[in-house]
């Protein structure tokens, strides 16, 4: 995702010289090669986050783009006040990656992990929130990014991911995506995460269970009924999530459902009220968490038999 990332923000570096880059040691080789190519607009401010996000208001207000970027975790957490502040309340055009996001940095325990973002950051007005599941949505979101007059904030998962959405793929702002068909339960996911739930279906889909995958991207703004519609006749919903379902994407389905006046049953799949637990790598990390593709599966059975018994 990070290369997807960084190509995308190249590409737009070339064609408009407003676009900036800025980081906080990230020290990859990524980053260099930005810096290599426009070394007038690449800014390595250093372990200092907060300084980061102020300076890139600062620049926004002189007609810069800043893309600024650094583990979400130093970003949401660290840099709020600084987020609220410098660029949400002055409604600056400051674009905000969060690298690592859920538990993608997960050799270095909950310190690193980024499993409450969504809840901080969502409360804050302005802010679009999207939350790619592929490289090729990263590219998407970007984009998207870059033609949106104000803050942006995009987490992205740290390592390798499988390319899930396909070729002719349509990315519009405020939508979800249906990713696999069925009519017995839907899973909402976002991020990296969405392709265990795809995993999760069609494993389901052998035992005769058709389980709907809508991608969520847009965490906010979502446009109006845009999740009622998936769910429509269906009685149960999950979400799942690699985050703290409180204030996570659990919540704003929960809200937005609950608006639309949907009467079916809401599970949420995600942590509960926990940091992450254990070390290693991500499918690992997510095994321990329940938050794997057997686990996911074994919910879902679960509650549908509860349902139909």
């Amino acid at each position: 995702m990070q290369k997807a990332y960084l190509n995308a923000v190249y590409e737009l570096a070339q064609t408009d010289k407003n676009v900036v880059l800025m980081t906080a040691d990230n020290g990859t080789d990524f980053d260099k090669w930005f810096e290599r190519e426009f070394p007038e607009r690449y800014f390595d401010m250093g372990i200092s986050e907060c300084n980061m996000v102020s300076v890139a208001a600062g620049m926004s207000a002189c007609g810069k783009i800043p893309f600024i970027q650094t583990a979400g975790a130093f970003l949401a957490y660290r840099a709020f006040e600084f987020i609220r502040n410098d660029v949400c309340m002055q409604k600056s055009n400051v674009k905000i990656i969060g690298t690592g996001s859920g538990v993608s940095i997960s050799f270095l325990g909950p310190t690193h992990h980024t499993t409450e973002d969504i809840g901080i950051l969502r409360t804050l007005p302005g802010l679009t929130i999207l939350s790619p599941c592929s490289a090729k949505e990263v590219t998407e979101c970007i984009y998207s990014a870059y033609q949106i007059e104000g803050p942006v904030y995009i987490r992205l998962e740290m390592n390798e991911t499988a390319e899930i959405v396909l070729p002719e793929y349509n990315f519009q702002l405020g939508k979800c995506v249906e990713l696999h068909p069925g009519n017995d339960a839907v899973i909402f996911a976002t991020g990296s995460i969405v392709s265990v739930a795809v995993e999760a279906a069609e494993m389901l889909e052998k035992i005769g269970i058709n389980t709907k995958v809508v991608n969520v991207h847009t965490l906010k703004p979502v446009l109006e009924n845009v999740f009622i519609d998936y769910v429509k006749d269906i009685p149960v919903v999950f979400t799942l999530e690699e985050h703290n379902v409180h204030g996570g994407l659990g919540s704003i389905i929960l809200e937005y459902l609950h608006e639309g006046k949907y009467r079916g049953r809401i599970e949420r799949m995600g942590l509960k009220d926990c940091f992450a637990h254990g070390y290693g790598t991500v499918s690992q990390l997510r095994k321990e968490n329940g938050i794997d593709s057997q686990s996911v599966v074994e919910v879902i059975k679960k509650t549908l038999g509860k349902i139909i018994n």
